[in-house]
């Protein structure tokens, strides 16, 4: 879910999410929750894959009534992330002292399949389907009304400084 900073991120009895617990200092626009003009994705694990709810701003308007692409391929990467750091939280990689292992979008394959509301709320959902501790590759969908609203594929590769 995102907030637009009234209340703070997580109000009433919701569980932190993924991005508060594993990386709350982050200033990502889309799923940074330490940045205070972001969406702040909130997105938890299920059952085989990781949800979030998506509530649109009026700002996000594509100028016909709907949700802007790059909104949507913006919401896709950062929820994408969400599934590829919990994974590997799940599986016990971590960098040294512990901390989560850094991963980056190598590349992301979105493809807008039909309009997606505006003033609704839509569903995120994220599946690993290949994961090593190199390499994550995702599948994630934008959701309403029962309906893929967009899909894509998403790389995402262990980020090593050098």
């Amino acid at each position: 879910m995102t907030d637009r900073g009234e209340g703070g991120p997580n109000a009433g009895d919701e569980p932190l999410s993924i991005q508060e617990r594993m990386y709350p200092d982050l200033t990502c626009f889309g799923c940074g929750h330490a940045n205070p003009k972001g969406l702040k994705l909130r997105s938890y694990p299920a059952d085989g894959f990781v949800v979030a709810t998506f509530q649109p701003w009026e700002e996000h308007d594509n100028g016909l009534g709907y949700l802007n692409g790059g909104i949507i391929a913006t919401v896709l990467d950062c929820h994408s992330a969400a599934a590829v750091i919990d994974e590997a939280a799940r599986r016990g990689w971590t960098a040294e002292g512990g901390t989560a292992l850094s991963y980056v979008t190598a590349g992301i394959d979105v493809r807008f399949l039909r309009p997606s509301p505006l003033s609704e709320a839509s569903e995120l959902r994220a599946t690993i389907v290949s994961a090593d501790e190199d390499a994550m590759t995702v599948d994630v969908q934008l959701i309403w009304d029962g309906k893929p609203r967009a899909q894509a594929s998403a790389l995402w590769k262990r980020w090593r400084p050098r």
